[in-house]
């Protein structure tokens, strides 16, 4: 049941490449909006259950508040290949995390590598290779001309790495803290860092409310609520996996909502993400 929880959380992450293709504005304003809303809403639902219920105690809310510039530098890291390289070194490059996770949990967790997360992890790399056409435009590029797109691969390995920390934290803290309090927190922070960046806002916000709060309601309330509760009952490294189920989501939505259709190359690679998400589920 875990599972299934991490993978609403992701198929609802996925929307973020549409939410930001219609909202014209910077990215930082897009990220800090957010997670404001996702503090607001939180905050008020914590109140209603009971503050002293929700928030941990002594040093458990440093320990929450260090989700949020984690979870930023994966984030901005990630967004920065974007912008620097192809998508195929962005997304191949981030998507290394889950080998992280696949070695660092067994240190860090206690959790064993078995042989099905493993080629689970194998068949799903296969598959987002497919999906990005990985033999004609990845890393073998930067090998060809390393002045190119070197910025940008360093940066999509950089955020991967982070993908990894934040998925061994959130196993970690999901433990002994309640959902709506690493969400609060990890928000918090967010907006801490991000406002004095922000400063003005800027005048078109409310041209923009009708996809901003949809999307600090899904992708900063709706989306870590699911992923901690299925966290807390899912290993990290099987957690790590159903990330796969990102690229093959925002597909289906650039399907639904822009019109973008895929490649057969997408379609395939798709189908051994899923094929990967199913033996997790069953292996869970």
């Amino acid at each position: 049941m875990g599972s299934l929880y991490i993978i609403a959380a992701i198929l609802i992450w996925s929307s973020q490449a549409v939410f930001i293709r219609v909202i014209h504005l910077d990215i930082g304003f897009i990220i800090f909006f957010s997670a404001f809303v996702s503090v607001v809403v939180t905050g008020v639902l914590s109140v209603l259950y009971g503050w002293r219920k929700t928030v941990p105690g002594g040093k458990g809310i440093l320990y929450l508040l260090l989700l949020g510039p984690v979870s930023l530098l994966n984030v901005l890291s990630f967004f920065y290949a974007y912008r620097h390289t192809t998508v195929s070194n962005a997304v191949l490059t981030h998507y290394i995390a889950p080998v992280i996770v696949a070695f660092l949990a067994p240190v860090f967790l206690k959790e064993k590598l078995t042989g099905k997360v493993v080629f689970a992890i194998a068949l799903s790399s296969v598959g987002l290779w497919i999906m990005t056409d990985g033999t004609r435009g990845a890393l073998f590029n930067y090998l060809k001309s390393p002045t190119g797109n070197a910025a940008g691969i360093f940066a999509g390995l950089f955020s991967g790495l982070m993908y990894a920390v934040i998925t061994i934290l959130f196993r970690a803290f999901s433990q002994n803290s309640r959902p709506l309090a690493m969400c609060f927190f990890q928000n918090l922070a967010i907006c801490a860092i991000l406002l004095p960046f922000t400063l003005p806002f800027p005048a078109c916000i409310m041209l923009n409310m009708k996809w901003l709060l949809p999307m600090g309601l899904l992708n900063s309330v709706i989306a870590p609520l699911l992923y901690y509760r299925g966290i807390s009952s899912v290993q990290a490294n099987r957690a790590a996996v159903l990330g796969y189920f990102e690229p093959v989501g925002a597909i289906a939505l650039g399907v639904a909502f822009l019109g973008e259709f895929p490649a057969a190359k997408s379609v395939l690679g798709g189908i051994l993400i899923l094929a990967a998400g199913y033996l997790t589920l069953r292996a869970e």
